[in-house]
């Protein structure tokens, strides 16, 4: 439960301070040109508010709402999801959004992105400036990569050290590398010492590299037992530190990674169960370890040991830490005014990766892969880490510039759309068909939202 708060503590830190910052940039635009801001919230407030406040001789009242789904900047004279009418049925006033030339228009709408875009750079620059950027080389990864069936086709072996492809070598292991090898049509890793090449097709599918069990390639790690945590299962089986297991349920394994691949057909098999016996069967589980290198064998199991119901399909969790290879880590320090075009570099990085993934939402595999607050909130450590913290909230504001920006009707990339066909065209979009336009966008939003958090609770109930 304490994790679960501080991971909801977190991501509504980092949302209320992007909200802010997205609709404080609306609020300074509006302000330089004179159009008047009726209201400033953070959450929306249908119905009531939570706290409202207006100071003297202002016009914008202050507030925060109760639906934490965002917030808003109510700029007079605009079709916006406040849909106000009456106010759009009176003449234009001077100081109204609909009376200022559409330049100034533009720059209030791109107001927000332009904030939480800069911010993301900003943050970027900061925490290389204070913690610097300390990674891991893949041709630093002492006992190689771990591969898929799929990879192995292609030529890869278990123990390959991945060093770069044809697009250049590889920084550390991450998402960058899965998409060089996406594309790459060749691949250089390190066998026994020396470089090899690897045809590659050029083509491969990003997502299922990712999605796919065992994953396309993982760091390789030895399935040995470097620590048990008091209580779980490891102790109550006898597990120690320095156990190397060897087998599970007879299953000879090389790596903690096929450990990992065999437990979870064994969680597949506890949700699958159909009866109380079958949940029973499953959770007996046997391991051979070896126990002090070169030392005899020793079996062990789970039998007895775990207590099931037709309600309780939980995945089975032993409870011990692997022994992690000792790789050297590369720490590079930024200077204050060298972390600015560092920190620019790494956020157009993280920019450009996005942009580009966003083609495999439009799949069946990339629609589940969608995400709602479970997802976003599950991103967070589950221990205070104010050097995470900052990069989570500095992504976040860049995916929310760029959700922002997409030319859909009630974002602010529908408006820019909109006032870009009016600045081509001379000619206004009708106040009507503006919002017809609204109404259409909140629900595509709405629908958006819908499927995010149902596969939220859906992977929470292991369906997909």
């Amino acid at each position: 439960m304490e994790i679960f708060l501080l991971k909801v503590l977190q991501f509504m830190m980092a949302i209320s301070l992007l909200v802010l910052l997205h609709e404080g940039g609306h609020f300074f635009f509006s302000k330089l040109f004179g159009v008047r801001v009726e209201k400033f919230y953070l959450f929306f407030d249908p119905w009531f508010h939570l706290f409202e406040f207006k100071p003297k001789n202002s016009e914008t009242r202050y507030g925060i709402g109760w639906l934490p789904l965002g917030g808003y900047c109510k700029i007079s004279g605009m079709i916006d999801e406040s849909f106000d009418k009456e106010q759009m049925a009176k003449p234009a006033e001077s100081w109204e959004f609909r009376s200022k030339p559409a330049w100034q228009r533009l720059f209030i709408m791109i107001g927000g992105v332009l904030v939480n875009f800069l911010l993301a750079l900003f943050i970027y620059a900061m925490c290389l400036f204070t913690w610097g950027d300390d990674y891991v080389k893949t041709k630093d990864m002492k006992l190689g990569m771990k591969f898929s069936q799929e990879a192995k086709a292609l030529g890869f072996r278990d123990g390959d050290i991945l060093v770069g492809t044809d697009q250049g070598e590889f920084k550390s292991f991450g998402a960058d590398m899965f998409r060089d090898l996406a594309t790459a049509r060749q691949a250089y890793v390190l066998r026994g010492g020396k470089q090899m090449t690897v045809e590659m097709p050029g083509d491969l599918d990003l997502l299922q590299m990712f999605k796919s069990v065992p994953p396309f390639v993982a760091p390789l790690v030895e399935a040995r037992v470097d620590s048990v945590v008091p209580g779980m299962l490891a102790e109550h089986m006898g597990m120690r530190k320095g156990d190397r297991i060897v087998a599970v349920n007879g299953k000879t394994i090389a790596s903690f990674n096929d450990f990992n691949f065999e437990v979870g057909r064994v969680s597949d098999m506890l949700a699958g169960a159909k009866t109380h016996a079958d949940s029973v069967k499953a959770l007996s589980v046997s391991l051979i370890l070896e126990r002090n290198a070169g030392g005899k064998l020793c079996t062990i199991k789970t039998k007895g040991m775990l207590k099931t119901s037709d309600n309780e399909k939980e995945n089975l969790k032993f409870g011990f830490t692997p022994t992690m290879p000792d790789n050297k880590v590369t720490h590079v320090s930024y200077g204050f005014f060298e972390s600015f075009p560092a920190g620019i570099k790494y956020g157009c990085n993280i920019l450009s990766g996005y942009v580009g993934d966003m083609k495999y939402l439009f799949s069946a595999d990339g629609a589940k892969s969608l995400g709602g607050f479970g997802a976003i909130g599950s991103m967070f450590p589950d221990t205070w880490n104010w050097h995470r913290f900052w990069l989570l909230t500095a992504f976040l504001s860049i995916i929310l510039a760029f959700m922002n920006i997409l030319p859909i009707p009630a974002l602010d990339g529908g408006h820019v759309l909109f006032l870009l066909y009016e600045m081509i065209t001379r000619r206004k979009p009708s106040e009507n068909f503006m919002i017809w336009a609204e109404y259409i966008g909140i629900g595509l939003l709405m629908l958006l939202m819908l499927v995010a958090n149902l596969n939220d609770v859906l992977r929470w109930l292991h369906i997909i």
